[in-house]
């Protein structure tokens, strides 16, 4: 999929985030599927402490987001704990954003489920406690 999304061509609620690498100062880019809630966007995804996460630290939150031939310089701003939890839940339950009810049910139990240790049936305390090693990240245009 990464390959595809690199090329250009738009999947769905998948983009590509663009950040500097904060050794090489390299754009490294990655493809987390954007969850719209509320209004807002969050790339989520369901790895713990990646470099995704550590180079958008160093980088201060300045990224680009592509979809397709469309580039959009962000500013991707790390949540509280709980809010983290709340998108983390939330995100889980849903999938991926406009997937049919079979994609969800096969990502979640492929892509997403064998990572963090709550389950979407699990308690608010468990999505808190994921979301210690599971940040996420509000997109703000810039």
């Amino acid at each position: 999929m990464r390959a595809v999304l690199c090329a250009g061509l738009p999947i769905r609620s998948f983009r590509v985030l663009g950040v500097s690498g904060r050794r090489t100062g390299r754009v490294i880019e990655t493809p987390p599927a954007v969850s719209a809630q509320e209004g807002r966007r969050y790339p989520v995804t369901s790895y713990e402490m990646v470099n995704r996460v550590l180079n958008l630290r160093a980088a201060r939150g300045r990224a680009t987001l592509r979809h397709g031939r469309h580039v959009e310089t962000v500013t991707a701003i790390e949540l509280p704990l709980e809010r983290t939890a709340q998108v983390f839940r939330a995100s889980l339950i849903s999938g991926p954003p406009r997937a049919p009810k079979l994609v969800v049910a096969l990502y979640r139990r492929l892509f997403v489920l064998p990572y963090p240790d709550a389950a979407p049936d699990s308690s608010p305390e468990q999505f808190i406690d994921d979301a210690r090693t599971h940040p996420v990240f509000e997109i703000a245009s810039t």
